[in-house]
């Protein structure tokens, strides 16, 4: 990956603080509601009022792609493009030409199906590749169709313009998912039509145009180039405000079935009190946006027995639009282990790790500590490499593995030691579980996303996702998943029904049990087993044990397995952990484990 290639994700890693256990962030304040007086004498009231961007940076090819074969010649057509293929065995590769994207998939035994993954490239927003599911039906004999669905690389950038008490006017960023809004508060000045936004707490200052013929304010902002912005109402901004338009009183509504697995029930059904739930999702529907930072909640889901009784989305989501998952998708990582298991790989968690990568050879003399070093090590961020994402000089941190243009898994084989493996103090660290998918790639021989196709996302019913890869293209399991929320909480669910979903086994209750037992101490009243962190959360005189995927920015599945509960939040406090951490210590055990009676 060229330098050039890595700026987009190295802008967005230093802007957003990608690392999902963030310590020392500001604390919260109340969102304030811009002051309405009246108008200064200032060209820069033009601007007052929500402004919106939505560049679009493709992926260029998506749509209907069509294989052929015609004896044991393959090809392949996508949105006017037309490609050779290879098989190999059964699998089935087509690079479109000038990189435009890649079909990888598996031809069924019985040629009805081909079922693989699209990996496009690299995007503007994130700086990397994703890989999502494609299933290809057979229409005649040797004629295979299906629809591919990239990521969409996009992004949604709302600048609101307000004036102060003082009669000055500023404005401020947000964006629905990203968090790169959050970083940047401006004074607004305007002479003729040249734009100014000047950050007064540092260097940062955006110049542009207003066109007033258009009314079209375009900014050049960072990597994404020059944004378009134009006016919207607040019946307009889908992003901005928890509901568009504003929904006034909630009204709870069961929700709906579909074919997901997914069976569901009313609050009541499941012996659940209403008012508190209701209280709940009106605290957030009477969140306004301000200039100072509060809680950004995009998602509740609720299961209780089995069954969902609560889906709400905010700030434009809904049930169909992927969410990043960030670190909440680590989980994964030993998730994938246990199906690679069940399936008989020769895989446990006192592995060594070296074992695995019997072709890596260090540069320097090996450390004898890296001997002891265990698969269960990594899955439960004990493993002593020099790898803390809570020190921006660990050379083993997300940052400075993200921007390395080698094989991350020999990079991360070559961090030295800082510890021994094994100590009951956990050090977070991404790259090591990353490192887990790598064991889990060469004990089954098996690209990552064909096996988490295979073993993970078909039993559990996903319909759709978007998997982040690695500049080599395996995937990477430090985070980053983009699920619908309906299939990420299906994982609390699962866990909770002793690795079974919908009567179909996925790993071993004994997985399961080992998986969510303590084995390390990631602080005082925080502990972590197999990428589950473990809480004990009070709700009057009673307490509960919860075990949880934990992502930044508020990105939670949440099992409370005394009261056969699994909830999920979705969020956009990227690099907030004061405001995110709320969701777990204030907002469940208040409204959520309040509300449960039976």
């Amino acid at each position: 990956m060229s330098p050039s290639a890595r700026a987009p994700l190295g802008a967005l890693l230093a802007l957003l603080a990608l690392p999902s256990y963030v310590l020392g962030a500001e604390p919260a304040k109340a969102p304030v509601e811009p002051a309405k007086v009246e108008a200064p004498a200032d060209a820069a009231t033009k601007l007052l009022g929500i402004w919106a961007g939505e560049p679009v940076f493709g992926p260029e090819l998506q749509g209907e792609l069509t294989v052929f074969r015609e004896g044991d010649t393959w090809r392949a057509r996508i949105a006017g493009y037309e490609a050779p293929g290879r098989l190999e065995k059964n699998a089935l590769t087509v690079t479109m030409p000038g990189g435009l994207g890649t079909f990888r998939g598996v031809v069924g035994t019985d040629g009805k199906f081909i079922r693989g993954h699209w990996v496009q490239p690299r995007v503007v927003v994130g700086g990397v590749q994703y890989a999502t599911p494609v299933e290809l039906r057979a229409l005649q004999k040797g004629v295979w169709r299906g629809q591919v669905t990239p990521w969409a690389d996009r992004f949604t950038l709302y600048l609101v313009v307000y004036a102060r008490p003082d009669g000055t006017i500023a404005a401020y960023l947000r964006d629905p998912e990203k968090g790169f809004g959050k970083q940047f508060a401006f004074n607004v000045s305007m002479q003729g039509n040249a734009v100014k936004l000047v950050d007064p707490r540092g260097p940062t200052t955006f110049e542009g145009t207003f066109d007033p013929r258009f009314g079209r304010l375009t900014v050049p902002i960072l990597f994404l180039g020059p944004i378009n912005f134009t006016k919207k109402e607040r019946d307009q901004a889908v992003g901005l405000y928890p509901r568009t338009p504003a929904s006034g009183p909630y009204a709870y509504r069961q929700p709906v079935a579909e074919q997901d697995g997914w069976a569901t029930a009313s609050l009541s059904d499941v012996g659940m009190d209403p008012a508190p739930i209701h209280a709940l999702v009106q605290r957030i529907l009477d969140t306004e946006p301000g200039p100072s930072a509060g809680p950004l909640i995009q998602g509740v889901l609720i299961a209780r027995k089995g069954k969902l009784v609560v889906e709400e989305y905010f700030h434009g989501f809904d049930k169909e639009r992927l969410h990043d998952l960030r670190s909440a998708s680590k989980t994964l990582a030993p998730v994938l282990v246990g199906t690679a298991m069940e399936q008989g790989a020769k895989l446990s968690p006192e592995t060594p790790v070296y074992s695995l990568f019997p072709s890596y050879k260090s540069a320097a003399p090996a450390d004898p500590r890296k001997a002891q070093l265990t698969l269960e090590h990594l899955m439960t961020m004990t493993s002593g490499l020099d790898c803390d994402e809570n020190n921006d000089e660990s050379p083993g941190n997300e940052n400075a593995l993200q921007e390395q243009e080698g094989d991350w898994y020999t990079y991360t084989l070559d961090l030295p030691m800082g510890r021994a493996p094994g100590e009951p103090q956990a050090v977070y660290c991404s790259a090591g579980m990353n490192l887990v998918g790598g064991m889990v790639r060469n004990a089954t021989g098996t690209w990552l996303p064909e096996h988490f196709a295979r073993t993970v996302a078909e039993p559990l019913q996903f319909r759709r996702y978007a998997m982040n890869l690695m500049p080599d293209g395996e995937a990477y399991l430090g985070g980053g998943l983009y699920a619908r929320p309906r299939d990420a909480l299906k994982l609390g669910q699962l866990y909770l029904a002793g690795g079974v979903w919908n009567g179909r086994r996925v790993v071993s209750k004994r997985w399961v049990e080992r998986s969510i037992t303590r084995h390390s101490v990631m602080s005082p009243d925080r502990t972590y087993g197999y990428a589950w962190w473990r809480h004990e959360l009070r709700v009057g005189e009673r307490v509960y044990a919860e075990y949880e995927a934990g992502g930044n920015g508020g990105q939670y599945v949440m099992v409370i397995p005394e009261l056969e509960l699994t909830v999920m939040f979705t969020g956009g406090n990227y690099g907030q952990f004061n405001l995110w951490k709320t969701f777990r210590e204030e907002l469940l055990p208040r409204y959520i484990l309040a509300a449960v009676r039976r």
